[in-house]
């Protein structure tokens, strides 16, 4: 069976994940549709249960952060009672950390959108990074602690705070207000101002 080179192999894996269809795919890395989908499915397939993650393992040069409202069974959490509270119904957040690069989620949490959770999440990402990064994250103030906690001065890291418009809905339907402009911060160390951004 022929093997396609690494670079080929790399290439058709950077246009799947940015989001283009197996037709597209084949016309963009010049391969065949059948060797796109085959190596497709060969990406899907499970990771033995004997592989771990430890730390360490990411070598990334730019890792962007943010959070993800899920709104679960109810829109607002003020409307859940609390037997379905219990039950894990409300909002809760998806937190990510991206690398720029190669889009790979190097770390996740779910939960609230406090100072516990942000100091769970960066504690992780730290553990997973071999180099220094630099890294992004929204104007969230628990990221500065939890940050701080996790790299120490041993990051280059930015804030990028989104400013928002006027909201004119009403508050009986979910829907953000535009963001208008957006203001890059330097934190800690050196940040490239080139790659301050939450926008893998």
């Amino acid at each position: 069976m022929n093997r396609l080179p690494i670079e080929k192999r790399a290439s058709i894996l950077g246009l799947l994940v940015e989001g283009n269809s197996l037709r597209a795919t084949s016309r963009l890395a010049d391969v065949s549709i059948n060797t796109v989908t085959n190596y497709s499915s060969n990406l899907a397939k499970p990771v033995p249960s004997t592989t771990t993650f430890t730390s360490a393992m990411f070598r990334s040069q730019s890792v962007q952060c943010d959070e993800n409202l899920v709104l679960c069974g109810e829109r607002r959490l003020r409307n859940v009672t609390p037997e379905k509270q219990a039950q894990g119904w409300g909002d809760t957040w998806t937190w990510t950390a991206l690398d720029a690069d190669s889009k790979l989620c190097l770390s996740y949490r779910i939960g609230g959108r406090d100072g516990a959770i942000a100091f769970e999440f960066m504690q992780d990402l730290a553990s997973r990074l071999a180099n220094r990064v630099q890294l992004t994250t929204d104007g969230h103030r628990v990221y500065l602690n939890a940050v701080e906690d996790a790299f120490g001065s041993e990051i280059d890291y930015a804030m990028l705070v989104k400013i928002y418009g006027h909201d004119s809905t009403d508050d009986s339907r979910y829907s953000p207000a535009e963001c208008i402009d957006c203001k890059p911060i330097a934190i800690t160390g050196q940040p490239d101002p080139k790659h301050i951004s939450t926008s893998s």
